[in-house]
């Protein structure tokens, strides 16, 4: 590996892309973990890692804690950490809570965008450029930030907390790898819950968490 090279300063940069050097670090530790450089069991070691990739210790240890308190990772004190097993079910566990946030985060994000989805639109059109590219990684990212502007168009910013909590873009990462599907069948999932909530469909909720728990049935 090499160091993350810094987000290019230009103004009309895709945000998504100017991310700190912690979550520059954490995405490439799980690249690593989902291209098989490190299997469960395996140690890394904060140290050796900064040392690798020429940064310093701090946003080392700050990927790692954000992935061990997603439960990818378990500490052994004075030892590093190891890799986790994550199981089928333990995955689905993690899409059933997502499925229900979502869900609720709907009911109220299609009253209140009143059927404007340029910017579930543009979401989408990203996915569809990352899955063009063959960028599994950017079009995952892009899958995120579409869920994401549902449940911050609810309205509730203990929903919206609580959604993000959950580690989202990782574990969409995860089942991604896991199912491995057609990069353009993934982005193409998302029309019919645009269309939804364009005519702003009193079932978009319900479309929403079965969109969300394919992929959970899918990985089982």
């Amino acid at each position: 590996m090499t160091r993350p090279s810094p987000p290019p300063p230009a103004e009309d940069a895709d945000p998504l892309s100017r991310v700190p050097l912690g979550e520059q670090v954490r995405g490439l530790l799980l690249e690593g973990l989902l291209n098989g450089r490190w299997q469960p069991g395996d140690r890394i070691v904060e140290r050796r890692l900064a040392a690798e990739l020429n940064v310093s210790q701090a946003p080392v240890r700050e990927a790692l804690r954000s992935l061990q308190s997603l439960g990818l990772l378990d500490a052994e004190p004075n030892r590093g950490v190891r890799v986790r097993e994550i199981s089928p079910a333990e995955l689905r566990e993690v899409y059933q809570v997502r499925a229900a946030l979502e869900r609720l985060a709907a009911e109220s994000a299609v009253v209140r965008l009143a059927g404007d989805t340029a910017t579930l639109e543009r979401h989408a059109e990203r996915m569809a450029a990352a899955a063009g590219a063959g960028d599994a990684l950017g079009q995952a990212r892009h899958g995120v930030a579409f869920h994401r502007e549902i449940v911050a168009a609810a309205g509730n910013r203990a929903l919206l907390r609580t959604w993000e909590g959950l580690g989202v873009e990782v574990w969409t990462v995860l089942s991604l790898h896991r199912v491995r599907p057609e990069l353009h069948e993934n982005a193409a999932d998302h029309a019919p819950l645009i269309e939804a909530f364009r005519r702003r469909d009193p079932e978009v909720g319900r479309l929403l968490a079965e969109h969300v728990l394919e992929y959970a049935d899918r990985s089982a």
